[in-house]
C-alpha cells in the first residue's frame, strides 16, 4: 500500500500540469487575438509644415471616417471652409466628399476640429486626405489598411 501513494501523487501532479497548462494557454492566446483589432483601428498621424500653416492629421476608421485636424499659423487667418477644401480619394482613386467638420470656426490662427467622412465600402487598401489650397499649399495625407 506504502507503494501505492508515490503513484497517486505522481498522477494528481500530471493532471494539474495539463489543466494549468490548458489555461494558461488560453490566456495567451486570447490576449494575442485581441491585439490585431486595436492595431487596424489605431493610425498614425500625419504632419504637413509645407508654407506658413502646419497641419495634422490623425484617422479613426471606425464607423464615421473621423479625420483629427489641428491647423497652427502665426501669419494668416485660417478662415477656409475644411468641408469644401478636403477630399478622400480611394485606392482606386475614386473621390469622396466630407459630410461634416466638427470643430473650431473659420478664423484665427489655431483651428482644432474633426472632418467627418461616411464610410467607404467595400474597404479601400488605401486613402488620402487631401486638403487643398491651406496657405497657398495642396497637402496630402495617406494610409494603408
Amino acid at each position: 500500500m506504502k507503494k501505492i501513494w508515490p503513484v497517486y501523487i505522481i498522477a494528481l501532479v500530471a493532471v494539474l500540469a495539463f489543466v494549468l497548462k490548458d489555461n494558461f494557454s488560453i490566456k495567451i492566446n486570447s490576449k494575442n487575438e485581441a491585439a490585431p483589432t486595436a492595431q487596424t483601428t489605431s493610425f498614425e498621424t500625419k504632419e504637413d509644415t509645407q508654407g506658413p500653416v502646419s497641419i495634422a492629421v490623425t484617422p479613426s476608421f471606425t464607423g464615421t471616417w473621423n479625420f483629427a485636424i489641428s491647423l497652427n499659423t502665426h501669419s494668416e487667418e485660417l478662415d477656409m471652409d475644411l468641408v469644401t477644401v478636403s477630399e478622400l480619394i480611394d485606392d482606386k482613386g475614386k473621390s469622396y466628399t466630407a459630410v461634416s467638420w466638427e470643430g473650431a470656426p473659420p478664423g484665427g490662427q489655431h483651428r482644432n476640429g474633426t472632418l467627418k467622412f461616411n464610410p467607404i465600402s467595400p474597404k479601400p487598401k488605401s486613402v488620402e486626405l487631401k486638403v487643398k489650397n491651406i496657405g497657398g499649399v495642396e497637402r496630402s495625407f495617406k494610409w494603408i489598411f
